[in-house]
């Protein structure tokens, strides 16, 4: 796990300038905010809305980003709104929170917009309840939201909008099409209803600190969309806020709420948290549970007691998204890890495909532009086949399978990568080899997915094997990135066609 946050790989230093940007546009809102006079817990709430706008906002282009960061206040201030008025009426308070959170899951059926928008409503009711507000401060809670909202756009589309000169892969939706409903459906479902399980015994676990279990079951559902992968992540954000406890009582209880050492503590809990979100969820969970910690700490609330309620809330979120995955319409991993593999392997046909037209001469084939959506892709593998390789999988012929198929994904991805950097050779641009060897290749994917399998076809299903690609020549080093292309399909082909009852995913 330490080796995955800081050995992984950062192009572009896409993750560092992430978790820069992110503590100077939080900072910039929380100073804000103390310029015009709020009080403490107008601060925390503009920094958590700041903190929102900067995380969840995942649009593929910069006006999309925008678009959607104007639209949070108007989602956000409704739900605040609501959540402070109820606060004393506590059935009301309950039934309006599982609304949100079945329309917050079900919104991500409409992508990137949808799915910030729903998280920031959600978290808008979850921070009113962690501040205990009220009615009487709505305008402030107000104002600080506004402000800090315009004081992330600010950072983000103004002083250090980086995705204009880089912009971002688009985020590839979930395999399925009209399916797409379907699952987002379910799991509206499933989290209303791991919700109302969290809500009811974290009530009887704790009385005042009882929405921290419905957050855990919320946040477990977050880029998910089988039940194994829901099961995973929901161990490591245990996993996490148990680590993350111990962290504090060595960090955050001493210096109880101390406004300078609070201050740097927080802010590298903030870059820790956007630094390690795409590589490790426990360790992402880690520092948000630090950053709690310290926020407790100048309310001057933090105890060592709080840290072990937050610890059994947590169990309690985790426990209710575990049923509801498991029992009421699950989605299982099989059907969705197929489905991710075959997107990936027709990446990698399409980056070959205009590699090839690039090598026959024509100047407006761009390979390059796939090589970003292959990454994404081979991210979502990764995280559709993250139950089959966990430590705690008993399975181990599976988890060895799962383990090969993703080694060798990310040899194609490699070599892909090289192929691309040769197809930009200006030397190698007609080089009769190489069209011949791209042509091998897209066959051998094409032999891999049945000609354009369809997602629900399992990948247990027999098809024909790729031939085995020929020893490259020493000779010539570009041809070796296709070889070993070649080489990656064929033997992605065990794997892939195991016989029936042995799939992949058997789950």
């Amino acid at each position: 796990m330490l080796k995955r946050v800081f050995v992984a790989p950062d192009p572009g230093r896409a993750r560092l300038r992430f978790a820069a940007r992110a503590v100077l546009g939080i900072g910039l809102a929380v100073v804000v905010c103390g310029l015009a006079g709020h009080s403490l817990t107008g601060a925390v709430t503009g920094g958590l809305a700041a903190l929102l706008a900067l995380f969840t906002v995942a649009d593929a282009t910069v006006r999309g980003q925008a678009v959607t960061t104007v639209l949070l206040p108007v989602v956000g201030l409704p739900v605040l709104t609501a959540a402070a008025l109820l606060h004393d009426v506590p059935v009301a308070r309950d039934l309006t929170f599982l609304a949100v959170t079945g329309a917050g899951v079900y919104a991500r059926r409409w992508g990137p917009r949808g799915h910030s928008l729903g998280v920031f409503a959600f978290m808008m009711f979850f921070v009113a309840q962690f501040l205990h507000a009220s009615a009487a401060q709505l305008p402030e809670l107000y104002a600080a939201l506004t402000l800090s909202v315009l004081s992330a756009a600010a950072v983000r589309f103004g002083a250090w909008c980086y995705e204009r000169r880089t912009p971002p892969a688009a985020v590839p939706a979930p395999p399925g099409g009209s399916g797409l409903a379907r699952v987002t459906t379910r799991q509206a479902v499933q989290a209303t209803a791991g919700a109302g399980f969290a809500l009811v015994v974290g009530q009887l676990v704790s009385g005042q600190r009882w929405y921290w279990a419905v957050g855990a079951t919320w946040w477990i559902f977050v880029n998910t969309t089988s039940r194994g992968e829901t099961l995973v992540r929901g161990f490591r954000r245990v996993l996490g806020t148990g680590i993350g406890i111990g962290l504090g009582v060595v960090v955050a209880v001493p210096i109880a709420g101390a406004p300078v050492p609070t201050a740097v503590l927080v802010a590298v809990s903030v870059f820790g948290i956007f630094y390690t979100a795409a590589v490790s969820y426990t360790w992402m969970m880690l520092w948000v549970t630090l950053l709690a910690e310290l926020l407790y700490g100048l309310l001057g609330v933090l105890t060592p007691g709080l840290l072990a309620l937050r610890l059994a809330e947590t169990g309690v979120g985790a426990l209710g998204a575990a049923l509801a995955v498991l029992f009421l319409l699950p989605v299982t991993t099989h059907a969705i890890t197929d489905a991710w593999i075959q997107r990936a392997l027709r990446c990698v046909h399409a980056c070959t495909a205009e590699a090839a037209a690039r090598l026959a001469g024509h100047p407006t084939a761009d390979p390059a532009r796939r090589v970003a959506e292959l990454e994404q892709l081979l991210g979502r593998v990764r995280l559709a086949v993250a139950p089959l390789v966990h430590p705690l999988n008993p399975v181990l012929a599976r988890k060895a399978r799962a383990r090969r198929v993703l080694d060798l994904l990310d040899t194609c991805a490699r070599e892909i990568r090289g192929l691309v950097a040769v197809a930009a050779d200006p030397e190698a641009s007609h080089d009769a080899r190489l069209a011949a060897a791209c042509r091998r290749v897209e066959a051998a994917v094409e032999a891999l997915t049945d000609g354009g399998a369809t997602a629900a076809e399992p990948l247990a299903a027999p098809v024909p094997a790729p031939r085995t690609a020929p020893e490259p020549s020493p000779a010539h080093g570009p041809l070796a990135h296709l070889h070993g292309l070649e080489r990656a399909l064929a033997d992605l082909a065990h794997p892939l066609r195991a016989p029936a009852g042995s799939s992949l995913v058997d789950a």
